[in-house]
């Protein structure tokens, strides 16, 4: 499935670097393998609990999609990037 995902100049640089010294064409591959790696580190409930809220939000409630919505943004400000 193709996605996109938005990541720093530095994180492209080093993938790219990374990707051509496995002699790959791109650093599709590398991005998997570190989703793999962070998935891996997820607790079973919580995978449970996260698959669960699929289709949970009622499309008509604009106030509570606007909630969702803050606190994703707000959760996205305290990311990590390193």
């Amino acid at each position: 499935m193709r996605t996109t995902v938005e990541i720093t100049d530095a994180q492209h640089r080093v993938l790219s670097a990374v990707a051509q010294q496995r002699g790959l064409r791109g650093f599709s591959a590398l991005v998997q393998e570190a989703l793999d790696a962070y998935l891996q580190d997820l607790h079973a409930d919580e995978i449970e609990l996260l698959l669960s809220l699929e289709g949970t939000l009622d499309e008509h409630e604009e106030d509570e999609e606007d909630e969702v919505r803050s606190r994703i943004e707000a959760t996205r400000q305290t990311w990590r990037v390193s």
